[in-house]
């Protein structure tokens, strides 16, 4: 059996910058051998849609778990629909374990309708992984958890230049060591930005989730539903410009809306098409 699948970076409009996935679609009697075949792909995330109608169902898969919410896949799955599918619509709404999501196209990529996930003051006491696993030395201002998201949240000190983010060698079985209670699935670390260098980013973010496979994740949608409800607070801002420091790297345009939702736009690059044999 062959399923068509689509490699594409999402967060850029480069070929090898942004988060990197492989897009795949197969029919519902397929979940069973997916499930098996799934583990064999490194740090891809597989997603599956079916239509109904004008809209689609997603789930999006690591190479160990299914995951809640995953936007680079959720912003590839959308582009594939708009320029491959000769969709005529200018939105579609995705059915997944976390809502309804939309994504419309604009003139220049395209924006996603995410839920807002604020995070909240982690006192000392309660804190299952130590600073240092994720930071080292480096001067930590404050740390937060998102119950909803599992995502724990470390703030470097506004002391700290940009270098301490991109230099940190993070050590995956460290963070895995750091909690086995379910209460953390990822690790997002942030600083502010540099308002006075172009093109003015408003915050900086590294994200690692070995809890599901990925020791680090180059550009993060679903992290962002927490540093944008987090930044926006701080920063006093609704619209800001995000930068994610991985090796790959990649930009994320917010804006926090009053309904307790936020848009994250961004574009894609397709890098290969073909089928995958299962």
């Amino acid at each position: 059996l062959f399923s068509p699948e689509k490699k594409l970076a999402t967060s850029s409009r480069e070929q090898f910058q942004g988060s990197p996935l492989i897009r795949t679609t197969y029919p519902s009697s397929l979940e069973d051998i997916l499930s098996a075949k799934k583990r064999k792909f490194d740090y891809c995330v597989l997603t599956r849609y079916v239509t109904v109608r004008t809209r689609f169902r997603l789930r999006w898969f690591t190479p160990t778990m299914e995951i809640n919410l995953c936007g680079h896949a959720t912003l590839a799955s959308a582009a594939v629909l708009f320029q491959y599918k000769n969709n005529v619509n200018p939105a579609v709404v995705f059915e997944t374990r976390s809502g309804d999501l939309g994504v419309s196209k604009r003139k220049e990529g395209y924006i996603m309708d995410f839920p807002l996930n604020p995070p909240t003051k982690e006192p000392h006491k309660k804190r299952c992984i130590d600073n240092s696993a994720a930071v080292g030395n480096h001067p930590v201002q404050e740390v937060l958890l998102s119950h909803d998201t599992k995502k724990l949240m470390i703030r470097l000190s506004d002391s700290c230049e940009r270098s301490a983010l991109t230099s940190l060698k993070v050590d995956p079985v460290a963070l895995l060591n750091g909690d086995s209670s379910g209460r953390v699935r990822g690790v997002i670390v942030t600083m502010k930005g540099e308002q006075n260098c172009k093109p003015g980013f408003d915050f900086y973010s590294r994200y690692f989730a070995p809890w599901a496979g990925i020791p680090e994740d180059p550009v993060t949608g679903s992290a962002h539903t927490v540093l944008g409800s987090y930044w926006s607070d701080v920063l006093g801002k609704k619209k800001m410009l995000a930068y994610q420091c991985s090796s790959r790297g990649g930009e994320l345009d917010l804006e926090v809306r009053d309904d307790g939702r936020i848009n994250i736009a961004g574009d894609v690059a397709t890098v290969l098409q073909g089928f995958i044999r299962l």
